[in-house]
Parts: C-alpha cells; structure tokens; sequence
C-alpha cells in the first residue's frame, strides 16, 4: 500500500530563504536514502509562516528502510542539525496518508 508523509512546517517567515535552502539540499538526499521526494513547498499567499514537504514511499517497510539509510547519511544529519542551530522551523507536524489509487503521479494532459 503506497503512502505518503506530509509534513507540516511552522517556519520564521524572516529565514524563508533559510528554509528553502535546506528544502531544496532533501531534494538529493531523499531519492538517495530511499524515499520518493514528491516536494516541499513554500507559503506563496495567505499564511507566510507554513511549509510543506511530502515524500512517498511503497509502503511501510520502505519507509523504515528510508529512516535507518537517513540516520547513517552524512549530509541528511549535517542538514537536520544545521536547521536546529539556525531555527528556521518553529514547528513541524507529520501526518501519515494512505494514497488514493490512480491518482498519484499522473500525467498533465493537454486540453485538445
């Protein structure tokens, strides 16, 4: 059963190019421990201070295979650790979701 975990982050809407610089370093660092980065995403209009990430996975074996690569992954650690010490994220929240069979990864198509 494929899933998805969404992360909600609170950030500091004075370090948002802070956060983005560490957002766009899980863009390698994700595929290559395990994980399927669907994408992180920026505050754009409304609220400034929240974020989101999503990364799928097969299922939850996957998942923890993913988490035990993460842990011995030097440039995953350097990048959580350079988020504490810099405190661009207040808060963050994991939710965990089942994914909605056919529609996960499909296509743009065109309108004739």
């Amino acid at each position: 059963m494929p899933i998805t975990c969404f992360i909600r982050y609170q950030i500091d809407p004075f370090q948002r190019e802070a956060f983005s610089t560490y957002a766009e370093a899980w863009g390698h660092i994700i595929p290559r421990c395990g994980g399927q980065l669907i994408g992180y995403f920026l505050p754009h209009e409304g609220s400034n201070d929240v974020a989101w990430g999503l990364i799928g996975f097969d299922d939850l074996a996957a998942y923890e295979r993913y988490r035990a690569t993460l842990r011995q992954d030097p440039e995953g650690r350097a990048n959580f650790q350079r988020a504490q010490r810099e405190r661009f994220i207040l808060r963050e929240e994991r939710s965990w979701l089942e994914d909605v069979a056919g529609t996960r990864d499909q296509p743009r198509q065109v309108a004739p």
